[in-house]
């Protein structure tokens, strides 16, 4: 029975913490690589997995007052597909696509009217928006030892990055078609007794975008005095770093149909003070971020209740990597879920719910941290995902 927990349940248990870690992790982290596909059984395994999150976070005081606002944050989705092909008993290679990195937001009225008062030429930001792709290669060769199974695991990604700021002025848009990171790991597993234990390190990745900043009417008006028209672009560049991380994740039967699960995660979130960027004829220019790094610790039960049928539940603290720049708070999140098997392969389905704790965001004359003064109350973000899994 443990055995069956560890083919079934566990996996349930693992795309859950997934779902806890996307609800609400630190910085920007969204999806993580499906890499979990090179232990499944079969010679070829794919699974495809899409993960629906609400933040529901929003200011309760601006500029020290109470505002009508709604909740800045945009609700978004993040897709995951994996493929597996094992090339004998002791290489096999996978496939991933996600999106592991990215924010939404959009600004009512009263953060749109303190934004602009500290600004010297009146400019507010309305929405902005970035997102990342990544396709990866990665490799797993094991072999047997005296007890259980060692692995060695290795791979490279291409990671793109798209960035969308809406202003008063105009609109920035920054674009890095693909840069190149890489991952390494070792596992060490028993099936026998539902026992691994696996570190896994994702590296930094370094982008530089191009693109341009589109002037809108006002933008015409306060920059060019009505010389260059509305839609006028000039060039822009950009440069940023996305954070390199450390995962240690342990999982182990301990009793028949019964199994525990925990992860320690580690992201250098402290990587990315600032997005920094240049608009020809206007100037330097960054958005403040200044992060510290990020701490994801969950742990879980999972419980195969038949052949068919296992479910799991997990509890993960994420350390809030906001310092006043950007408000990213401690958050607390319980997920749970389940794996059925049903037609040719096994359906998993999960949801989240993350309480996030209270926060601010400081103004500065310096400019090195936010645009303008807000706090946050206790909010609750919610989450859910589904997946489903063939392998022959």
């Amino acid at each position: 029975m443990i055995n069956t927990l560890f083919k079934n349940g566990l996996l349930a248990a693992a795309a859950l913490a997934a779902l806890a870690g996307a609800a609400q992790a630190g910085g920007f982290s969204r999806g993580e690589a499906d890499t979990d596909i090179l232990y499944e059984d079969g010679t070829t395994a794919f699974r495809a997995k899409t993960t629906f999150v609400a933040p529901q976070r929003g200011y309760d005081t601006i500029e020290g007052s109470a505002t009508s606002d709604g909740d800045y944050t945009d609700n978004f989705f993040v897709p995951s597909l994996a493929g597996k092909v094992r090339f004998s008993d002791s290489f096999s290679c996978a496939g991933t696509y996600t999106q592991p990195f990215g924010a939404s937001s959009r600004y009512g009225a009263d953060a749109q009217a303190a934004d602009a008062a500290t600004s010297m030429i009146g400019n507010y930001t309305t929405e902005a928006e970035f997102k990342t792709n990544e396709y990866g290669l990665t490799c797993a060769v094991n072999f047997a030892l005296e007890k259980g199974r060692a692995y060695f695991i290795g791979g490279l990604f291409l990671q793109s990055f798209e960035y969308t700021e809406k202003t008063r002025l105009g609109t920035l848009q920054l674009e890095d078609e693909s840069e190149l990171g890489y991952r390494l790991g070792a596992a060490y597993e028993i099936p026998e007794i539902a026992l691994r234990a696996e570190l896994m390190y994702r590296s930094q990745v370094d982008h530089k975008g191009d693109g341009s900043f589109t002037l809108s009417q006002d933008g015409s008006t306060v920059l060019t005095g009505g010389l260059m028209p509305a839609g006028t672009p000039f060039d822009a560049s950009g440069a940023g770093s996305l954070p390199q991380s450390l995962e240690f994740s342990l999982q182990t039967g301990i009793a028949p149909g019964w199994l525990a699960f925990g992860s320690v995660k580690w992201t250098d979130w402290s990587v990315l003070p600032s997005l920094n960027y240049n608009i020809t004829n206007i100037g330097d220019l960054k958005k403040n971020f200044r992060f510290r790094d990020g701490w994801t610790i969950t742990g879980g039960i999972g419980h195969s209740f038949t052949d068919d049928v296992s479910g799991a539940v997990s509890l993960t603290w994420d350390r809030g990597v906001g310092t006043g720049a950007d408000i990213m708070t401690d958050s607390w999140t319980v997920g749970v879920g389940t794996a059925i098997k049903t037609g040719p392969g096994e359906l998993r389905l999960g949801g989240a719910v993350s309480y996030l704790t209270s926060g601010s965001q400081k103004y500065d004359a310096s400019g090195d941290f936010a645009d303008y003064n807000a706090t946050v109350g206790n909010d609750f973000a919610y989450g859910a995902n589904v997946s489903y899994l063939v392998k022959f």
